[in-house]
């Protein structure tokens, strides 16, 4: 672990409503510490026939869902000390590399992919586990179907 880290708050994000969610509580920390705020997104080439993918590209679908994420973020007005930036690798292994340089990680609690119903994606917990500096993990709010969700009352309330 070095001791070389700059003021700057880098959050993950990869379309997904929890790193939207992620990326929207950076920058209230960023403002708050006074602190540049760095979005990365990370991809990898998947294994797939090349004569199939002449006209997709992984790392335009990747800047895509970057911008994508910060426009909805943001909506169309981001802080002006935002810097963002496409990078190739597992995201996990890019993060914690990242987290090297940072003063705090931001990640959701669940990206795209995965078992629903996990508290922390695969993401999430290993740079939880892994990174060189703390580790803020957002979790997205939920909300209940009013109709199906039990209700309660006091006699529920007390055994």
């Amino acid at each position: 672990m070095s001791n070389t880290h700059s003021h700057r708050i880098v959050v993950g994000v990869d379309g997904s409503e929890s790193s939207v969610d992620a990326l929207r509580y950076a920058a209230r920390m960023a403002k708050a510490l006074d602190e540049p705020l760095h979005v990365v997104t990370t991809w990898t080439a998947p294994p797939i026939d090349p004569y199939l993918a002449i006209e997709w590209s992984p790392a335009e679908f990747a800047r895509e869902a970057l911008d994508e994420s910060i426009q909805g973020a943001f909506a169309g007005n981001p802080p002006h000390d935002l810097t963002s930036e496409v990078l190739l690798g597992s995201a996990a292994r890019t993060l914690i590399g990242l987290s090297d340089s940072a003063s705090m990680l931001v990640l959701g609690s669940r990206g795209h992919g995965g078992f629903v119903g996990l508290l922390l994606g695969s993401v999430s917990a290993a740079c939880a586990e892994h990174a060189h500096c703390p580790v803020l993990i957002v979790h997205t709010k939920k909300t209940v179907d009013t109709e199906s969700a039990p209700s309660s009352s006091d006699e529920d309330l007390n055994p």
